[in-house]
């Protein structure tokens, strides 16, 4: 009902670590349901993706915008290029890292850092070349704290 939606709105934004936390899980497994629905979904999979994403996540990225509004406060075209340069920097290989060693420790392989060997650099090339416009659009939004008011 209208009532319930706005009441689950109101909570979100009055409750904005809440928020973040359930949109990067069902981001991760969303995303990871879309990659496997050409071969065939594997739920086990998608709940150690979700896992990571509510794990790790969800509780850096909440916490580093906001670090990084702080340390580079604002929105014009130097502070934009400064936050994703030093996201680029810190965040991209912290993030890329965690989610391959996360998923072989919950997967339980024997090296947890075999897919990290083989897949880091590539998916970094990638989060460089595409994800950085995409991050910038994300910061040009606004502090974090316009869109997650306390």
């Amino acid at each position: 009902s209208r009532f319930t939606c706005c009441w689950v709105w109101a909570v979100f934004k009055a409750h904005p670590y809440i928020s973040n936390i359930l949109g990067y899980t069902a981001l991760f497994a969303s995303a990871d349901l879309v990659q496997q629905s050409v071969l065939g979904v594997d739920w086990h999979q998608m709940a150690r993706v979700a896992t990571v994403g509510f794990c790790f996540h969800a509780n850096f990225n909440y916490h580093w915008l906001r670090g990084l509004e702080k340390m580079l406060p604002g929105g014009g075209v130097k502070a934009v290029t400064g936050k994703v340069v030093v996201d680029q920097l810190i965040a991209a290989p912290l993030t890329i890292s965690a989610f391959y060693i996360g998923l072989s420790l919950l997967e339980h392989k024997d090296d947890p850092l075999e897919d990290w060997r083989q897949k880091f650099w590539t998916s970094y090339k990638v989060r460089i070349k595409s994800l950085s416009r995409i991050r910038s659009c994300s910061i040009c939004a606004g502090p974090v704290d316009c869109y997650h008011p306390r």
